[in-house]
């Protein structure tokens, strides 16, 4: 990632939009590269401007914002994705970060709130707003096949704990003493055993099991 956090916002409604940019421009380590009204639009500039994080409204005319997260973390899984919904979308949390989205936030999210969201996800770090905690972990239903975090292997735990903990794969090989590609294997290991399809959901996964602990408050 660049100094400046390099972001993205797609919303189809002018003054959100304009709104989000003056703010943002009140915060030096964020950069706004760029602002798109549609989804179409939205997956367009982000594979031409390359940010570290897409502010996506979950909700649009056309293309969705769900979708538009899709197609842009198929072609660049590397740019980070933050949902950005208005609190009548709840349900839609977990189709969010199935379609790829690490972080969700609420359009009521105060502006601390929301320039911590947009920190956490440029670092990797999945993010909830407090207030969609609650219902993720109902909307992920425990599988049927009981004993799936039983099938990860130690290391493949010290991962996990990394993972919950926001670290992306460069900083978790540092630690682990092992090359990047090592722990990618880990993690493509860990979304297979688990069934899911994210690594937020992997996480969100391992705290309904009791694995890991809560990070979702930050520090």
């Amino acid at each position: 990632m660049s100094e400046k956090i390099r972001i993205l916002i797609v919303d189809d409604y002018p003054v959100i939009l304009v709104g989000l940019v003056a703010m943002l421009k009140n915060h030096e380590y964020i950069e706004v590269a760029g602002v798109a009204n549609s989804g179409k639009k939205g997956v367009e500039l982000a594979l031409k401007l390359r940010p570290d994080v897409v502010i996506m409204n979950l909700m649009m005319p056309e293309m969705d914002g769900i979708e538009a997260t899709r197609r842009i973390k198929k072609q660049a899984p590397e740019i980070n994705i933050l949902m950005f919904a208005g609190t009548g979308y709840i349900d839609q949390v977990t189709p969010a970060l199935s379609a790829g989205a690490i972080g969700y936030t609420m359009k009521d999210a105060s502006e601390p709130e929301l320039v911590k969201a947009i920190t956490n996800v440029a670092n990797g770090q999945a993010w909830l707003h407090p207030s969609v905690m609650n219902q993720v972990l109902k909307q992920m239903q425990a599988p049927e096949e009981e004993g799936l975090i039983d099938k990860l292997t130690e290391r493949e735990l010290d991962v996990l704990n990394f993972m919950a903990k926001g670290l992306g794969n460069q900083e978790i090989a540092k630690l682990m003493v092992v090359g990047t590609a090592t722990v990618h294997s880990h993690v493509s290991h860990i979304l297979a055993k688990l069934n899911v399809a994210s690594r937020t959901q992997a996480v969100i996964y391992a705290m309904r099991a009791g694995v890991i602990k809560d990070n979702s408050d930050g520090e």
